[in-house]
């Protein structure tokens, strides 16, 4: 499933959802890399 997340103010990541995170971060990976950030919300 892909997912977007916020990783700053104004920096954003899209990518397959990998986990979740205790403090309530999801983790998306792109490529290679994994990104951790707060969900972003569908307006």
């Amino acid at each position: 499933m892909v997912k977007t997340i916020a990783i700053g103010s104004c920096v954003s990541v899209q990518g397959t959802l990998v986990g979740n995170l205790a403090d309530g971060r999801m983790v998306v990976q792109v490529g290679n890399k994994s990104f951790a950030g707060r969900p972003v919300s569908a307006s």
